[in-house]
């Protein structure tokens, strides 16, 4: 319990760095020409690849290999990350096409499309009395399968609507800052394996840092260009709405379905947080992979750190209130 209590504790900690991160980009602002004496850029890149590495090299597959025959559960999980996600929030996509909203409602798209969490995902079942195993499946699948499906998503609106990067270029940032040093890292994985499991807090405080430094160049440059000044407070407004909207629409339709299908409690547990998260980590680095806009980036990460922030904090008080509930059941 003290150290599901530390991990919380942490997380909430991190939070309040992400909003320091936005207050220093505005106070003090990441200038092009600062880069002759640090390359901010440059070593977010090197930190992407790093990041990937190491999931590679913390990625258990005999954990992975051992829950396979789950599938119905696994199939459900996923569908709501990559299908549900995306399909609720295309629903709007006729209304806002033409209009001046369509950006928001891209960015909107963008958090629907990417993979769930791994870390919190696994110690939120793991607090509820979920199927661990289950989380841990799928928190690593998630991951593997986003390579494919965020870009694939995204490819229809960012091609089709000329923003984005050239999708040959795309392709190339995938498997260079991604697919590579994953592959690269599960070969690697039988050797550095006690490694990884010694250091794994550092490793974890690595990650952090990069996600902090890429909202802090994101948000530097949004100042430094006023961008702010253009987007209204009802912006903001409709995507903290839209991004709750999101989160308890997935979790009641998953909850619903594994009902349906006769999932045990545990297993209900499973379906319905794990398939409702969205991993921030990913947001960060796809929007960097992905070759979205320098003018766009803030619009969209926010979604994705509103997202991050509430999935954290209600989730982790869902998560003892189940916990409780069964507790007194069992009792």
């Amino acid at each position: 319990m003290k150290l599901i209590t530390k991990i919380f504790t942490k997380q909430n900690a991190f939070l309040f760095l992400l909003v320091a991160m936005v207050l220093m980009a505005k106070l003090i602002p990441f200038k092009e020409s600062y880069n002759q004496y640090f390359n901010l850029s440059g070593f977010i890149d090197w930190g992407i690849a790093g990041i990937f590495l190491l999931y590679g090299l913390k990625l258990n597959l005999k954990e992975v290999v051992k829950d396979v025959s789950n599938w119905k559960l696994h199939l459900l999980i996923q569908s709501g990350t990559f299908i549900i996600f995306p399909l609720l929030v295309l629903i709007f996509y006729p209304f806002v096409k033409d209009s001046q909203y369509y950006s928001i409602w891209l960015s909107v798209f963008f958090l629907a499309s990417l993979p769930s969490t791994v870390s919190s995902s696994v110690v939120m079942v793991s607090i509820a009395k979920g199927n661990v195993t289950s989380a841990i499946f799928n928190a690593s699948i998630s991951g593997i399968i986003g390579i494919v499906m965020t870009p694939l998503l995204m490819s229809f609106f960012l091609t089709s609507n000329g923003e984005g990067g050239n999708q040959i270029e795309i392709i190339e940032q995938l498997l260079l800052k991604v697919l590579l040093p994953i592959i690269l890292g599960i070969l690697l994985n039988p050797v550095f394996k006690k490694w990884v499991t010694k250091y794994s807090s550092i490793i974890a405080e690595f990650d952090r840092l990069i996600i902090l430094l890429i909202v802090y160049e994101s948000f530097s440059g949004a100042f430094i260009e006023n961008i702010f000044v253009s987007v209204p407070s009802l912006v903001f407004v409709i995507l903290a709405l839209s991004v709750v909207f999101l989160f308890f629409s997935v979790y009641e339709i998953l909850k619903f379905l594994a009902k349906k299908m006769n999932f045990k409690p545990k297993e209900i547990i499973t379906a319905t947080f794990c398939g409702s998260k969205k991993s921030l980590v990913h947001g960060s680095l796809f929007l960097l992979v992905l070759g979205i806009p320098d003018e766009q980036k803030v619009l969209f990460l926010l979604p994705v750190m509103v997202y991050h922030s509430f999935q954290l904090f209600y989730v982790s008080w869902l998560a003892n209130k189940i916990a409780k509930r069964i507790e007194i059941t069992t009792s």
